[in-house]
């Protein structure tokens, strides 16, 4: 599997291989082979070529050709050898940290973020950019220049090696207009712009593009520490509360991408009347709070890291949103037996932690009889899960099986 470079893409690029454990033998399925050999090992850390022939049913020898090739390309490193009782050492073999490097940009509400991660996921640069409300132009702006000074830090030989920008966005923006208080004919532009195809034009890479939360969802799958959990629903909690699904280790995004659009489920509403997740757990209902009091709130989007004192409106919107979620929770299950319902957002880890506490209190007072439960856990990524999770769309899609869908554009 070589590191494509030159290559500008402006359709989907192919759906990697669903099966995940299982190699073949076949001469054209090497790239298969490639990406099932680096997704194991990413999974375990390092692998030698003895246990790689072991869970994949591929012959020694295919394993050792694939291997072989993998390190002449720079994306697997040889460890140290572990020397056993009888025979030869074995060489455990893992992912090489400059074998690639991926960009990913978050658009919001209130703040775009761009990041460039390596091969192992580490964050290599981060560039964050707040404003009142989201405009094409001045989001294209942002990423050139942005990409610009990232690059500029890399070597020539790194920079070669990007292998894909991936762009974490809400679907249908446009419709943010009166929510964000942003002018409608500003934010009718993202109706008629392609906003992939915009930032296509930038780069010699390709650039994919998926639903902030599901790309959130996939920075939880590729990235966090899932504890060997295959099927989960995730809620990321941001300006506007929204999740994803992951089916057999897969995130699912179903035939448009819109799957998991967990913020539209219906919930009982703080009257008791019907009404949707988003307009009861999401972030901007606590600026709401705040504002109706004279208290200004920019904070929140500015220092997802540290809050302060809030009051009264984190408590309330604490307990209405964990009502909410304790009823999509039940709800989804009700559907998919899930492991895990994963709760993430741009907010403090104390009250991320307040929160799915909140949650776990909230579902013990819904009738669940005739289902089996998910355990309600913290996410393991954070604040900035929707721009790794842009940057993890061109490292599945590439290298990778079963991970992520396939991105779509506008």
């Amino acid at each position: 599997m070589r590191v494509e470079t030159g290559i500008a893409r402006h359709g989907s690029p192919e759906a990697a291989d669903s099966r995940l454990h299982r190699g073949t033998n076949q001469s054209g399925m090497r790239d298969h082979n490639e990406r099932l050999v680096l997704s194991l090992v990413r999974q375990h850390g390092s692998l030698a070529k003895s246990d790689i022939a072991r869970m994949t049913g591929l012959s020694a020898q295919t394993v050792s050709v694939i291997m072989r090739e993998l390190e002449e390309d720079s994306l697997l490193l040889r460890q140290a050898p572990l020397r056993g009782k009888i025979g030869q050492p074995s060489i455990p073999m893992a992912l090489n940290p400059e074998g690639a490097f991926f960009i990913g940009l978050k658009i919001g509400r209130r703040s775009a973020e761009l990041v460039l991660i390596d091969f192992l996921g580490h964050v290599r640069s981060m560039l964050q950019h707040s404003y009142r409300y989201p405009a094409p132009r001045e989001t294209v702006e942002f990423v050139t220049s942005g990409m610009k000074t990232m690059r500029a830090e890399l070597t020539p030989a790194q920079d070669k090696r990007i292998a894909g920008l991936g762009i974490a966005m809400p679907f249908e923006l446009w419709n943010w207009a009166d929510t964000a208080g942003a002018p409608r004919d500003i934010m009718d532009e993202w109706r008629h712009r392609d906003i992939r195809a915009d930032i296509q034009l930038q780069c010699e890479f390709p650039v994919y593009l998926q639903n902030d939360a599901t790309s959130a969802c996939g920075a939880e799958l590729v990235f966090g520490q899932t504890g060997g959990v295959r099927d989960f629903v995730y809620f990321y909690i941001g300006a506007f509360a929204g999740g994803g699904i992951v089916l057999n280790g897969r995130l699912f995004g179903g035939p448009t991408g819109n799957a998991g659009a967990l913020g539209s489920m219906p919930v009982p509403g703080p009257d008791g009347k019907p009404t949707q997740l988003i307009d009861v757990a999401s972030i901007a209902m606590l600026e709401k709070a705040l504002n109706a009091r004279g208290v200004e709130a920019s904070h929140l989007w500015t220092s997802p890291e540290d809050w302060g004192e809030i009051g009264h409106e984190l408590d309330d919107w604490i307990a209405n949103a964990a009502q909410a979620l304790a009823y999509a929770i039940v709800s989804a299950s009700s559907v998919i037996d899930f492991e895990a319902a994963v709760i993430d957002g741009w907010m403090p880890l104390a009250v991320r932690r307040r929160l799915v506490d909140a949650i776990k209190a909230a579902i013990g007072t819904i009738d669940g009889e005739g289902l089996k439960l998910p355990v309600v856990r913290e996410g393991t990524v954070g604040i900035h899960a929707r721009a790794l999770g842009g940057a993890s769309l061109p490292l599945s899609e590439r290298f990778l099986i079963g991970s992520t869908t396939i991105s779509r554009s506008t």
